[in-house]
């Protein structure tokens, strides 16, 4: 009883990264959870199944991602500038920007779906506000409508 009166919550980061409903933090973001399906990598339920919070806020909630996901990638690459520099060097002198350069584009390329849902986690995060209690008031399955 007591255990579940102090239940601990999953923090707001954990809950982003691993793509869980900002407002139950328990819910799944995506149906499918393998990124590299791309067909269906970007699915999204109506309502999360556990709290049945809609996801799609307005029409065209999501388009405000490419912010984000444009911030990560900025930050993928002044991080991986700075570790390159630290433990490999720049030099005028060789190819080392280039190869810097080139193993990054690959990156951020495979990494791109990664990096997609990653940004609607963050977004809807942005909006929806975390309610402990909301995984408890909701009983049954909720419709799904589409």
């Amino acid at each position: 009883m007591q255990n579940q009166e102090h239940e601990k919550h999953p923090g707001l980061m954990k809950s982003v990264i691993t793509n869980k409903c900002p407002h139950c933090r328990k819910g799944r973001l995506f149906i499918d959870s393998n990124p590299y399906h791309l067909k269906t990598s970007l699915d999204m339920p109506v309502n999360c199944p556990v709290c049945a919070q809609p996801y799609e806020l307005q029409t065209g909630f999501y388009f405000g991602t490419g912010y984000v996901s444009y911030g990560l990638s900025v930050l993928f690459l002044m991080v991986s500038f700075v570790l390159w520099y630290v433990l490999i060097g720049i030099s005028i002198y060789d190819n080392s920007v280039f190869w810097w350069l080139g193993i990054c584009c690959t990156l951020l390329f495979l990494l791109q779906p990664i990096i997609q849902r990653l940004s609607r986690s963050v977004w809807i995060a942005f909006f929806v506000r975390f309610d402990p209690s909301a995984a408890s008031r909701h009983k049954g399955p909720y419709p799904q409508v589409s």
